[in-house]
């Protein structure tokens, strides 16, 4: 860092990254490799398992990438905005909220029309998506400055960690035509390179009073995605930054105050990307496996409720095993329900009881990704 100057964007030569091809040599190809693999893989999997796999992939997104800001969605409400946007049929449940469909809106966007040019209507559009109209910050326009420097922060109120400070609200208007025109020119970097550099340059110069992490997340997923020359996701960047959250910010604030050598930020970057490929590879192993259980019971009577259990209890997320009092709740029915509906599930083999026994007795489902 030169002598006077505290963050990148104020050295004289900002935004002219630049980065040690040797060192990244290595996990470049890997995380090529890697992407390669996966994507294949995809390509040779039926529109419905397609399309159940993207639902996962798409819920998850969604789920962490507001996580990462502390901000907690409830995934039922999730999956069912997702299975509008796939032309799925939704699951029973609460129907989404303004908030829910307006991170998943933003997101499929995001992700589409990928020929086009990225405006700054857009980025606009995307940021009146994310926080509604009832939002207590300016929506759908950069920051002027009015609430003081842009810190970027992380923890719980009261304990903060300040991470960096952004580029001054008077310069915004500038610095983002020309992130703009960079994204639009393309340019020589490999695809990867290039979208962990959106996402730093976007976050420096956080153009916005709230939902920055958001969307710079949502502009990498666009990059990716037109690098591989489809709309449809099969990994969540989001899901793999939540994993090292710590690493992150830390990664950011690294960055910040360095000398425009971002090699240690492209670093992060592609291993957080093979995270997700990794994590990706195991979830449509669990779909895959589903996809089985279901084919294999296709001919056996369920009611709607064993239905519903079942699907919930054959999902990544869900948290144990299931007894009586939890099965009463999801379905919304008496214990004594619940009792016969497992029961059956029992005679059936598709259900067995985990050993204890007794009145809090716990169920697995055979044969399951989960089993």
């Amino acid at each position: 860092m030169k002598r006077g100057v505290q963050y990148i964007w104020q050295d004289p030569v900002w935004p002219e990254f630049h980065w040690n091809a040797a060192r990244l040599g290595t996990a470049l190809a890997e995380t090529r490799f890697r992407q390669g693999r996966l994507l294949g893989r995809m390509e040779r999997l039926g529109f419905e398992l397609g399309a159940a796999a993207e639902w996962v992939v798409r819920t998850d997104e969604a789920v962490q990438t507001a996580s990462i800001e502390g901000e907690h969605l409830d995934r039922d409400e999730v999956r069912s905005s997702v299975a509008r946007r796939l032309g799925l049929d939704p699951p029973p449940g609460r129907a989404p909220g303004r908030a829910v469909d307006g991170l998943v809106d933003v997101l499929f966007d995001a992700t589409s029309d990928l020929d086009a040019p990225l405006t700054a209507g857009r980025l606009h559009r995307w940021h009146g998506l994310l926080l509604g109209p009832a939002s207590r910050v300016a929506v759908g326009r950069w920051r002027d400055g009015a609430s003081g420097p842009m810190q970027v922060v992380s923890g719980p109120m009261g304990r903060e960690t300040v991470h960096f400070e952004a580029v001054p609200a008077d310069r915004v208007a500038g610095e983002m035509d020309r992130f703009l025109a960079w994204i639009n020119a393309g340019g020589d970097e490999d695809a990867l390179v290039r979208a962990g550099l959106a996402h730093l340059r976007f976050l420096t110069i956080h153009p916005y009073e709230d939902g920055n992490g958001r969307l710079a997340r949502a502009l990498s997923e666009r990059l990716l995605a037109a690098s591989e020359g489809t709309s449809r996701r099969f990994y969540s960047l989001s899901d793999a930054v939540r994993r090292d959250r710590a690493g992150y910010y830390r990664a950011l604030e690294w960055a910040q105050k360095g000398n425009l050598d971002v090699t240690d930020w492209l670093l992060w970057f592609l291993e957080t990307l093979r995270v997700a490929f990794r994590r990706s590879a195991a979830m449509l192993e669990g779909v895959e496996r589903r996809d089985a259980f279901w084919r294999r019971h296709a001919a056996t009577p369920l009611n709607e409720r064993q239905l519903l259990v079942l699907r919930r209890m054959l999902e990544d997320d869900f948290e144990g095993f299931v007894t009586s009092t939890k099965w009463a709740r999801l379905a919304g029915v008496s214990q004594d329900t619940a009792s016969r509906d497992i029961r059956e599930l029992v005679d059936r083999g598709i259900l067995a009881p985990n050993p204890g026994g007794g009145r809090s007795t716990s169920f697995r489902v055979l044969n399951s990704p989960r089993s």
